[in-house]
Protein backbone atom coordinates (compact mmCIF):
# COMPACT_ATOMS: atom_id res chain seq x y z
CA UNK A 1 0.00 0.00 0.00
CA UNK A 2 1.23 3.67 -0.95
CA UNK A 3 2.54 5.66 1.77
CA UNK A 4 -0.39 8.60 2.39
CA UNK A 5 1.07 11.86 1.63
CA UNK A 6 -0.39 15.05 3.48
CA UNK A 7 -1.01 18.19 1.80
CA UNK A 8 0.73 21.38 3.09
CA UNK A 9 -1.10 23.82 0.98
CA UNK A 10 -3.21 26.38 2.50
CA UNK A 11 -7.06 26.31 2.11
CA UNK A 12 -8.05 29.46 0.18
CA UNK A 13 -9.29 31.04 3.19
CA UNK A 14 -6.15 31.01 4.54
CA UNK A 15 -4.64 32.60 1.58
CA UNK A 16 -3.28 36.67 2.21
CA UNK A 17 -4.17 37.87 -1.05
CA UNK A 18 -7.81 36.80 -0.57
CA UNK A 19 -8.27 38.19 3.02
CA UNK A 20 -6.50 41.45 1.40
CA UNK A 21 -9.57 41.42 -1.18
CA UNK A 22 -12.02 40.26 1.15
CA UNK A 23 -10.91 42.88 3.71
CA UNK A 24 -10.96 45.67 1.03
CA UNK A 25 -14.73 45.26 -0.49
CA UNK A 26 -15.89 44.97 3.27
CA UNK A 27 -14.32 48.35 3.84
CA UNK A 28 -16.48 49.42 0.68
CA UNK A 29 -14.82 48.66 -2.62
CA UNK A 30 -16.54 47.35 -5.01
CA UNK A 31 -15.51 44.92 -7.64
CA UNK A 32 -15.02 46.96 -11.04
CA UNK A 33 -18.46 45.67 -12.25
CA UNK A 34 -20.51 47.49 -10.23
CA UNK A 35 -18.88 50.82 -11.63
CA UNK A 36 -20.30 50.24 -15.29
CA UNK A 37 -19.63 49.99 -18.53
CA UNK A 38 -19.76 52.95 -19.56
CA UNK A 39 -16.76 54.25 -16.87
CA UNK A 40 -14.69 51.02 -18.02
CA UNK A 41 -15.22 52.47 -21.59
CA UNK A 42 -14.16 55.81 -20.58
CA UNK A 43 -10.71 54.55 -18.70
CA UNK A 44 -10.02 52.33 -22.22
CA UNK A 45 -10.14 56.18 -23.59
CA UNK A 46 -7.76 57.40 -21.32
CA UNK A 47 -5.48 54.58 -21.89
CA UNK A 48 -5.69 55.18 -25.69
CA UNK A 49 -5.12 58.68 -25.48
CA UNK A 50 -1.68 58.20 -23.08
CA UNK A 51 -0.18 55.52 -25.38
CA UNK A 52 -1.32 57.55 -28.69
CA UNK A 53 0.96 60.59 -27.03
CA UNK A 54 3.67 58.09 -26.32
CA UNK A 55 3.67 56.93 -29.72
CA UNK A 56 3.75 60.10 -31.24
CA UNK A 57 6.59 61.51 -28.86
CA UNK A 58 8.57 58.71 -29.35
CA UNK A 59 8.43 59.57 -33.34
CA UNK A 60 8.84 63.41 -32.60
CA UNK A 61 12.23 62.04 -30.60
CA UNK A 62 13.14 59.81 -33.73
CA UNK A 63 12.77 62.53 -36.15
CA UNK A 64 14.59 65.42 -33.76
CA UNK A 65 17.39 62.88 -33.60
CA UNK A 66 17.71 62.45 -37.69
CA UNK A 67 17.66 65.84 -38.03
CA UNK A 68 20.64 65.89 -35.51
CA UNK A 69 22.28 63.74 -37.34
CA UNK A 70 22.14 65.68 -40.58
CA UNK A 71 22.92 68.60 -39.05
CA UNK A 72 25.61 71.18 -40.73
CA UNK A 73 26.79 72.98 -38.03
CA UNK A 74 26.62 73.33 -34.09
CA UNK A 75 23.75 76.46 -34.47
CA UNK A 76 22.05 74.31 -36.97
CA UNK A 77 22.11 71.25 -34.06
CA UNK A 78 20.99 74.32 -31.30
CA UNK A 79 18.31 74.98 -33.27
CA UNK A 80 16.71 72.12 -33.82
CA UNK A 81 17.15 70.98 -30.12
CA UNK A 82 14.96 74.41 -29.08
CA UNK A 83 12.31 73.90 -31.45
CA UNK A 84 11.62 70.10 -30.35
CA UNK A 85 12.38 71.21 -26.37
CA UNK A 86 9.15 73.98 -27.30
CA UNK A 87 7.18 71.54 -29.07
CA UNK A 88 7.74 69.16 -26.39
CA UNK A 89 6.34 71.82 -23.82
CA UNK A 90 3.29 72.30 -25.49
CA UNK A 91 2.59 69.22 -26.78
CA UNK A 92 2.51 67.89 -22.84
CA UNK A 93 0.40 70.87 -22.05
CA UNK A 94 -2.07 70.08 -24.35
CA UNK A 95 -2.39 66.67 -23.76
CA UNK A 96 -2.25 67.59 -20.06
CA UNK A 97 -5.39 69.43 -20.75
CA UNK A 98 -6.84 66.46 -22.54
CA UNK A 99 -5.76 63.93 -19.59
CA UNK A 100 -8.03 66.24 -17.51
CA UNK A 101 -11.25 66.64 -19.51
CA UNK A 102 -11.23 62.60 -20.17
CA UNK A 103 -10.24 62.23 -16.58
CA UNK A 104 -13.50 64.41 -15.82
CA UNK A 105 -15.88 62.32 -18.18
CA UNK A 106 -14.74 59.37 -16.72
CA UNK A 107 -15.59 60.41 -12.93
CA UNK A 108 -18.68 61.80 -14.38
CA UNK A 109 -19.79 58.23 -15.71
CA UNK A 110 -19.00 56.82 -12.40
CA UNK A 111 -22.07 55.47 -10.49
CA UNK A 112 -22.91 56.91 -7.21
CA UNK A 113 -21.83 54.17 -5.34
CA UNK A 114 -20.20 54.71 -1.38
CA UNK A 115 -16.60 53.70 -2.60
CA UNK A 116 -14.87 54.47 0.71
CA UNK A 117 -16.37 53.93 4.45
CA UNK A 118 -17.29 57.06 6.68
Amino acid sequence: MAAKTTSTTKPALDNPALAAIRDMQSAGFASTSTMGTAWLEAMSDLGSEVLSFVADRVKEDVKTQHQILHAKSLAQVQHIQAEFVQKAVDQYSAETGKLVELGKVAMAKMPATKIMPD
